[in-house]
Protein backbone atom coordinates (compact mmCIF):
# COMPACT_ATOMS: atom_id res chain seq x y z
CA UNK A 1 0.00 0.00 0.00
CA UNK A 2 2.83 2.40 0.89
CA UNK A 3 4.67 1.61 -2.33
CA UNK A 4 1.56 2.36 -4.41
CA UNK A 5 1.16 5.79 -2.74
CA UNK A 6 4.84 6.52 -3.10
CA UNK A 7 4.95 5.54 -6.78
CA UNK A 8 1.75 7.48 -7.58
CA UNK A 9 3.11 10.61 -5.92
CA UNK A 10 6.37 10.24 -7.86
CA UNK A 11 4.39 9.91 -11.11
CA UNK A 12 2.32 12.96 -10.16
CA UNK A 13 5.41 15.10 -9.46
CA UNK A 14 7.07 13.85 -12.66
CA UNK A 15 3.98 14.83 -14.68
CA UNK A 16 3.99 18.36 -13.22
CA UNK A 17 7.71 18.74 -13.95
CA UNK A 18 7.20 17.47 -17.51
CA UNK A 19 4.41 19.99 -18.12
CA UNK A 20 6.53 22.83 -16.73
CA UNK A 21 9.47 21.82 -18.93
CA UNK A 22 7.30 21.43 -22.03
CA UNK A 23 5.51 24.77 -21.59
CA UNK A 24 7.87 27.01 -19.59
CA UNK A 25 6.68 30.40 -20.80
CA UNK A 26 3.07 29.62 -21.56
CA UNK A 27 1.54 30.45 -18.16
CA UNK A 28 3.53 33.62 -17.35
CA UNK A 29 2.96 34.98 -20.87
CA UNK A 30 -0.75 34.36 -20.61
CA UNK A 31 -0.89 36.14 -17.25
CA UNK A 32 1.01 39.13 -18.65
CA UNK A 33 -1.35 39.31 -21.63
CA UNK A 34 -4.37 39.36 -19.35
CA UNK A 35 -2.85 42.07 -17.16
CA UNK A 36 -1.96 44.29 -20.09
CA UNK A 37 -5.41 43.99 -21.64
CA UNK A 38 -7.00 44.93 -18.29
CA UNK A 39 -4.77 47.98 -17.95
CA UNK A 40 -5.44 49.19 -21.47
CA UNK A 41 -9.21 48.76 -21.19
CA UNK A 42 -9.40 51.10 -18.19
CA UNK A 43 -10.15 54.71 -19.08
CA UNK A 44 -8.85 56.24 -15.87
CA UNK A 45 -5.97 58.68 -16.12
CA UNK A 46 -3.06 58.63 -13.77
CA UNK A 47 -2.93 61.97 -11.97
CA UNK A 48 -0.08 63.62 -10.13
CA UNK A 49 -0.55 65.86 -7.12
CA UNK A 50 1.26 68.92 -5.84
CA UNK A 51 0.98 69.45 -2.10
CA UNK A 52 0.79 73.13 -1.16
CA UNK A 53 2.14 74.33 2.15
CA UNK A 54 -0.28 74.19 5.05
CA UNK A 55 -2.32 77.34 5.58
CA UNK A 56 -2.70 78.04 9.33
CA UNK A 57 -5.80 80.15 8.68
CA UNK A 58 -6.56 82.60 11.48
CA UNK A 59 -5.13 80.29 14.12
CA UNK A 60 -1.78 80.44 15.80
CA UNK A 61 -0.39 77.07 14.81
CA UNK A 62 3.27 76.50 15.57
CA UNK A 63 5.44 76.50 12.47
CA UNK A 64 6.77 73.07 13.48
CA UNK A 65 3.21 71.71 13.30
CA UNK A 66 2.68 73.23 9.84
CA UNK A 67 5.90 71.69 8.55
CA UNK A 68 5.15 68.35 10.20
CA UNK A 69 1.69 68.21 8.58
CA UNK A 70 3.22 69.07 5.19
CA UNK A 71 6.02 66.51 5.41
CA UNK A 72 3.71 63.78 6.70
CA UNK A 73 1.25 64.53 3.88
CA UNK A 74 3.98 64.02 1.30
CA UNK A 75 4.95 60.72 2.89
CA UNK A 76 1.39 59.40 3.32
CA UNK A 77 0.28 60.39 -0.21
CA UNK A 78 3.30 58.57 -1.64
CA UNK A 79 2.34 55.48 0.37
CA UNK A 80 -1.14 55.33 -1.18
CA UNK A 81 0.33 54.86 -4.69
CA UNK A 82 -2.79 56.62 -5.97
CA UNK A 83 -0.86 59.36 -7.71
CA UNK A 84 1.73 58.98 -10.43
CA UNK A 85 3.95 61.53 -8.70
CA UNK A 86 3.69 63.64 -5.55
CA UNK A 87 5.27 67.09 -5.91
CA UNK A 88 6.30 69.57 -3.25
CA UNK A 89 5.02 73.14 -3.32
CA UNK A 90 7.14 75.17 -5.73
CA UNK A 91 8.63 72.17 -7.57
CA UNK A 92 9.50 73.41 -11.08
CA UNK A 93 8.93 69.96 -12.59
CA UNK A 94 5.24 70.13 -11.67
CA UNK A 95 4.58 72.76 -14.34
CA UNK A 96 5.42 70.23 -17.08
CA UNK A 97 3.02 67.56 -15.81
CA UNK A 98 -0.22 67.40 -17.84
CA UNK A 99 -2.55 65.81 -15.25
CA UNK A 100 -1.81 67.72 -12.08
CA UNK A 101 -4.03 68.24 -9.05
CA UNK A 102 -3.20 70.58 -6.18
CA UNK A 103 -3.85 69.67 -2.54
CA UNK A 104 -4.56 72.66 -0.32
CA UNK A 105 -4.84 72.19 3.43
CA UNK A 106 -6.19 74.85 5.79
CA UNK A 107 -6.22 74.46 9.57
CA UNK A 108 -9.71 75.14 10.95
CA UNK A 109 -9.27 74.05 14.59
CA UNK A 110 -6.21 73.45 16.69
CA UNK A 111 -6.09 72.45 20.33
CA UNK A 112 -2.54 72.16 21.64
CA UNK A 113 -2.14 69.31 24.05
CA UNK A 114 0.20 68.30 26.80
CA UNK A 115 2.19 65.09 26.73
CA UNK A 116 2.61 65.30 30.49
CA UNK A 117 -1.13 65.62 31.16
CA UNK A 118 -1.86 62.72 28.79
CA UNK A 119 0.68 60.54 30.57
CA UNK A 120 -0.67 61.37 34.01
CA UNK A 121 -4.44 61.46 33.50
CA UNK A 122 -5.16 59.86 30.07
CA UNK A 123 -8.40 61.89 29.90
CA UNK A 124 -7.01 65.36 29.30
CA UNK A 125 -4.16 66.85 27.35
CA UNK A 126 -5.15 65.62 23.87
CA UNK A 127 -3.70 67.43 20.87
CA UNK A 128 -6.39 67.93 18.23
CA UNK A 129 -6.25 69.22 14.67
CA UNK A 130 -9.10 69.77 12.21
CA UNK A 131 -8.31 70.81 8.65
CA UNK A 132 -10.15 71.42 5.41
CA UNK A 133 -8.43 69.63 2.56
CA UNK A 134 -9.22 70.53 -1.02
CA UNK A 135 -8.06 68.74 -4.14
CA UNK A 136 -8.15 71.21 -7.03
CA UNK A 137 -7.33 71.28 -10.72
CA UNK A 138 -4.81 73.81 -11.99
CA UNK A 139 -7.73 76.01 -13.00
CA UNK A 140 -8.99 76.07 -9.40
CA UNK A 141 -11.97 73.72 -9.82
CA UNK A 142 -12.59 71.82 -6.57
CA UNK A 143 -12.49 68.10 -7.26
CA UNK A 144 -12.70 66.92 -3.65
CA UNK A 145 -13.23 68.74 -0.37
CA UNK A 146 -13.14 67.08 3.04
CA UNK A 147 -12.86 68.13 6.66
CA UNK A 148 -10.42 65.78 8.36
CA UNK A 149 -9.38 65.33 11.98
CA UNK A 150 -6.14 64.21 13.53
CA UNK A 151 -5.33 63.85 17.18
CA UNK A 152 -3.22 62.15 19.76
CA UNK A 153 -5.20 61.25 22.86
CA UNK A 154 -3.21 58.87 25.03
CA UNK A 155 0.46 58.24 24.39
CA UNK A 156 2.85 59.87 21.97
CA UNK A 157 4.31 63.24 21.22
CA UNK A 158 2.17 66.19 20.21
CA UNK A 159 3.55 65.94 16.68
CA UNK A 160 2.02 62.47 16.44
CA UNK A 161 -1.26 64.30 15.76
CA UNK A 162 0.23 65.60 12.50
CA UNK A 163 1.07 62.06 11.40
CA UNK A 164 -2.43 60.85 12.24
CA UNK A 165 -3.93 63.83 10.41
CA UNK A 166 -1.85 63.22 7.27
CA UNK A 167 -2.76 59.53 7.30
CA UNK A 168 -6.46 60.44 7.60
CA UNK A 169 -6.23 62.93 4.71
CA UNK A 170 -4.51 60.38 2.46
CA UNK A 171 -7.09 57.78 3.45
CA UNK A 172 -9.99 60.17 2.70
CA UNK A 173 -8.56 60.94 -0.75
CA UNK A 174 -7.96 57.29 -1.53
CA UNK A 175 -11.43 56.17 -0.45
CA UNK A 176 -13.27 58.99 -2.22
CA UNK A 177 -14.46 59.03 -5.78
CA UNK A 178 -13.56 62.24 -7.49
CA UNK A 179 -14.30 63.36 -11.00
CA UNK A 180 -11.99 65.82 -12.68
CA UNK A 181 -13.90 65.95 -15.97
Amino acid sequence: MKTIRRSSSIIYVAAIVAIMVAFPAWLPAQTAAVKSSDASSGSTMQWSVQVDRVNPGDLEVAYSFQVAIYENLLKELNKTKQFKKVFRDGDRNASDVPNLLVLQTTVEKYTPGSETRRAVTTVSGATKLTVRSQLLTREGKIVLERTVNGDVRFFGSNLRATHNLARNIAKAIKQSRWDVG
